[in-house]
């Protein structure tokens, strides 16, 4: 069988407390959903739902922040906003700030992000997106009766390459990587260090369907065999003794 990307698109907009299970059933892709199949949610509804959503007029910048903002052609408010959702700061030049979360992530502006949501507002990543993969597993289970995988995603940029590509940032019900050490390639040598980060690559094949102006914040991925055994985010993440770039 050929894999499948089935976009899913909703009307409305995510608000804080809203069912997102109940949201994806009422649509004709969400009744079709089949035993085995993979939904990525995009990171923004999880964030809107779970009330990550933050209403700029009511942060107050320290004077680092302030300092910072004015050094970067940045956004105080902002600026505050990264710094208080980051654990430590990798670079900062041209105006980005490379920072890791508290959770782990590497990325710009500790994922700090006013796209989709109305000015005046920003949304931070999700506190533990593992578990908001969990939570939407266990219900997809109890509403549908039905063993799906659960994929949350973001926009990461790369280091030495242009453009953005859409990764895991949460993962339920699935590896997060497939390990090929010690089979054989067609040519019977041993493989050694390949180890293939499987929830990206589906997060971004998903991202090619749903993009970013289609209000289609969920994709269904289908045919595609996995293990049932439980991913996460920890296993995605390079130690930084092993990390050649920092």
């Amino acid at each position: 069988m050929s894999l499948q990307i089935i976009p899913v698109k909703i009307s409305g907009d995510v608000k804080y407390g809203d069912d997102l299970v109940e949201i994806l059933l009422k649509t004709k892709a969400g009744r079709g959903l089949k035993e085995g199949d993979i939904l990525v949610f995009t990171q923004k509804i999880i964030s809107k739902q779970e009330g990550q959503k933050i209403d700029l007029s009511k942060i107050r910048p320290a004077l680092l922040a302030t300092g910072i903002a004015s050094e970067y052609n940045k956004d105080p408010k902002i600026v505050q906003l990264i710094l208080d959702e980051t654990k430590r700061i990798i670079r900062m030049k041209n105006g980005i700030i490379i920072s890791q979360t508290r959770n782990g992530l590497v990325c710009a502006n500790a994922g700090i992000d006013e796209s989709n949501v109305e000015k005046g507002f920003a949304t931070l990543l999700p506190k533990n997106a593992d578990d908001s993969a969990r939570k939407l597993q266990r219900r997809i289970k109890t509403k549908t009766g039905k063993n799906i995988a659960v994929i949350i995603s973001d926009t990461f940029g790369r280091p030495f390459r242009e453009g953005q590509t859409d990764v895991a940032i949460g993962v339920s019900g699935m590896p997060s990587i497939v390990d090929y050490e010690g089979r054989q390639d067609k040519f019977k040598r041993i493989l050694r260090v390949t180890a293939i980060a499987v929830v990206d690559e589906i997060c971004a094949a998903s991202e090619l369907v749903r993009g970013k102006t289609l209000h289609t914040p969920i994709a269904i991925v289908r045919n595609y065999k996995f293990d049932k055994k439980n991913g996460r985010l920890e296993d995605l993440l390079r130690d930084k003794s092993l990390d050649l770039f920092r």
